[in-house]
């Protein structure tokens, strides 16, 4: 017996993907410059507002987004399963952040990191499982690779690996499932 009753994907599930994609993916690029790469003051100011203002911009589309997927009653378990695996991920991190804390009396960074990035990648895969989209599945077990990958290297170096993941997870089944609405029209 399935709990989650098929949904469609369509273009509108896409965009999420895609948008939350591209702002991670700035993000953790924006973590690898600012810690190996020499800019100017004027690129530092740039960087530092749009790394403030693009999350303001994802969020508040977010929530507008899904505000307006409340009225769709037919794919509310699949919603409500969503919802409870990314706050549950959220809360996670915290827990592994005051263990980390409680044990070490510091928070190691190369290693915090790591860990989220395996949260992260068991999220990403349940979400495939839960859409059943197989490219979102598949780009979190790949996230989970590079996790292991990353624990091998310093920090910036693993926010690299991590801009790579998130494309990887997110941006290219975020852009097929686009390219296959647009197609099947």
């Amino acid at each position: 017996m399935n709990v989650f009753p098929k949904i469609r994907l369509t273009k509108r599930y896409g965009i999420l993907f895609i948008v939350w994609g591209w702002l991670l993916v700035f993000t953790t690029l924006a973590g690898y410059v600012k810690r190996r790469m020499v800019y100017s003051f004027l690129a530092e100011d740039i960087l530092n507002l749009l790394k403030i203002i693009l999350p303001v911009i994802v969020v508040t589309f977010t929530g507008y987004y899904l505000f307006e997927k409340r009225k769709d009653k037919g794919g509310k378990p699949t919603r409500i399963a969503l919802y409870s695996l990314w706050i549950s991920m959220v809360g996670c991190m915290i827990l592994v952040n005051l263990i980390q804390y409680r044990v070490m009396h510091q928070i190691n960074f190369e290693l915090q990191h790591p860990l989220f990035m395996v949260l992260m990648a068991f999220t990403i895969v349940m979400t495939g499982v839960i859409l059943r989209y197989p490219f979102v599945l598949v780009g979190g077990v790949i996230f989970g690779v590079l996790a292991l990958t990353a624990s091998s290297l310093e920090l910036p170096e693993q926010l690299l690996i991590e801009s790579l993941a998130w494309f990887v997870a997110f941006v290219i089944p975020g852009h097929l499932l686009n390219a296959k609405k647009i197609s099947t029209k």
